[in-house]
């Protein structure tokens, strides 16, 4: 897929870093968009109905390519492993966390992504950490404990909701970062035995078996006519961008000849994209302490991704 003119590169690495860009910042807006959708649904019927309408959209990913070999006992366990931990457990405790707190202080701790990735790779795949490595994580550290000296106003998240609860929110978010964490290094072991349209395909399906009991007996007891027609349209855009779009300009971008570790520092989008949904969107309130949580995050996102010389680290975000 690599041009055969000999025109300058720029135009196609520029389209390669757009693409990267709006993958992330897809990642932050549905992020903050689930809240309103939390507050209307029942977060495991919420997490059904976006693994179904996502499976609707791609059964033709399902397909296995005629060059792909047969999958070993192995990756049939890793497949659903990266789904278990990386698609249902990542959007149950993502979605019930942003339930509970802001999207602001969601963005802010979903910014620890690429340290807690560091830190996995370094002890399930050896890989080296670096100062700088060392170094996001602290800052990492640091955004999420000024985050919990921010004031956090007592508020429902909706009608039906349950009454907001910030430090058990966080706390909620904190362990989809872990589940996306999984996510990545399992990620790393997979993409060398299938393609993402595979990937992509059957941890959705994986995702929507897991969610099915709790789906089907929630939607027995719930009103789907009193949910409006906006909150349908934004389930729609929600489920495609969490399970297809955000994906496919992932990898589009990474086609185009970007390094995956420079592609990294693309991630700083999805805390970025986050909050500025919650303020502007949602009409969230950004007080100084979330600011400084906010900015040490995102010294931390660019310490971690920023490429080293001689030394990529690959890194994979939904």
């Amino acid at each position: 897929m690599t041009p055969t003119s000999t025109a300058s590169p720029t135009a196609p690495r520029l389209i390669s870093y757009a693409c990267l860009a709006l993958s992330m910042t897809l990642v932050g807006c549905y992020v903050a968009l689930s809240k309103p959708l939390a507050a209307t649904f029942p977060v495991l019927l919420l997490a059904w109905l976006r693994f179904g309408i996502a499976a609707l959209a791609m059964p033709h990913w399902l397909r296995k390519p005629p060059d792909e070999p047969p999958m070993t006992a192995r990756t049939r366990f890793l497949v659903f492993l990266e789904s278990f931990l990386g698609n249902f457990l990542f959007s149950i405790f993502m979605l019930f966390g942003v339930r509970m707190t802001s999207a602001v202080s969601a963005g802010v701790i979903m910014a620890a992504i690429p340290a807690v990735v560091a830190i996995g790779s370094w002890l399930f795949l050896r890989e080296r950490v670096g100062t700088r490595v060392v170094l996001a994580i602290g800052c990492a550290a640091a955004g999420i404990g000024l985050l919990a000296l921010a004031p956090h106003p007592t508020h429902a998240s909706g009608a039906g909701a349950a009454p907001a609860l910030p430090w058990l929110g966080n706390l909620l978010v904190f362990c989809a970062v872990v589940c996306e964490a999984a996510y990545a290094v399992i990620g790393k072991s997979l993409t060398g035995r299938l393609g993402p349209r595979r990937i992509s395909a059957l941890i959705n399906l994986w995702g929507f078996v897991l969610s099915l009991p709790f789906g089907v007996v929630l939607a027995w007891h719930f009103d789907f006519a009193a949910v409006p027609l906006a909150m349908w349209a934004l389930l729609v855009v929600y489920a495609l961008a969490a399970s297809i779009w955000t994906v496919w300009l992932w990898m589009t971008g990474l086609k185009g000849g970007v390094p995956a570790s420079q592609a990294g520092v693309f991630t700083v989008m999805l805390p970025v994209s986050a909050a500025l949904v919650g303020v502007f969107v949602l009409g969230e309130s950004l007080s100084w302490l979330q600011s400084m949580a906010f900015a040490a995050a995102l010294a931390g996102v660019v310490l971690a991704t920023w490429p080293a010389r001689g030394t990529p680290q690959p890194r994979r975000t939904e």
